[in-house]
């Protein structure tokens, strides 16, 4: 093993354990990794779903048993977001069509979610038991969705500052379903993405065992370690990853 695997093993360590503390799978931190380390287009987006996929399905079975996961909040966002993320990954657009609006939109999320940190307690004893609504639910799920195909992410960085400024939903529970939601999104756009392109990298068996053992760790952080302030902050810090991902890669 050479040291940029090494080095990127280390990366992707790390992305994996910050993301899993907030019910993200980490695949924007991934592909800052990849493009950092000089990786073919071609086996960044399929890479970086592949490593939300089972991150995302640790974190699922984790925040589930830990009681936030609540499938009917779930359920507007997934039906709409599936079949969106599956047709969307097998669209190939300019990086620069996209890149800057989002990453001006995640670094105004980090920047809200910082504000509103302090506030965390009182806002989640507000929002406990609240139902998503259905129509706002399916049109932001299909939003996100056409997002998560496009880039090549889950879409939990979007779904998640989303469910808090809407008030929809607790602190931990916004984790819980984005987790649910992230997972699903990886699984149908991995397949459209296959579908169009399919290439995976011979290194991935190794780097799946890695991000495993950074599931684990910042699921336990999310769940248990980090008090709700603590968890805003971590969220805030992973939106400012994903904006400078798009801002300046």
């Amino acid at each position: 093993m050479t040291a940029p695997d090494l080095l990127l093993a280390a990366l992707f360590l790390a992305v994996a354990t910050l993301y899993a503390s907030v019910g993200h799978a980490g695949a924007s931190g991934y592909i800052a990794a990849m493009a950092l380390m000089g990786f073919a287009p071609e086996q960044v987006r399929p890479t970086a779903l592949a490593l939300n996929l089972l991150v995302g399905g640790i974190g699922l079975f984790r925040w589930w048993r830990g009681g936030h996961v609540r499938w009917r909040n779930v359920l507007p966002f997934v039906l709409a977001s599936a079949p969106a993320a599956f047709f969307a990954a097998q669209v190939q657009l300019p990086r620069e069509r996209y890149s800057m609006l989002l990453g001006c939109v995640l670094l105004v999320a980090a920047i809200g979610v910082f504000r509103h940190a302090a506030r965390a307690e009182d806002e989640d004893r507000d929002t406990a038991g609240r139902r998503v609504p259905w129509l706002p639910g399916l049109a932001v799920g299909a939003g996100i969705g056409v997002l998560s195909g496009l880039t090549g992410t889950g879409g939990a960085i979007f779904l998640t500052p989303l469910l808090l400024f809407a008030r929809w939903m607790p602190t931990r529970e916004a984790s819980g379903t984005s987790v649910a939601f992230v997972w699903i999104n990886s699984l149908t756009g991995l397949a459209g993405l296959l579908h169009a392109t399919g290439s995976l990298p011979a290194m991935l068996p190794l780097w799946l065992g890695v991000v495993a053992v950074g599931a684990l760790l910042g699921s336990q952080l999310g769940l248990h370690w980090l008090p709700v302030r603590g968890l805003r902050r971590a969220l805030g810090i992973v939106l400012l990853v994903a904006a400078a991902k798009l801002l300046f890669a």
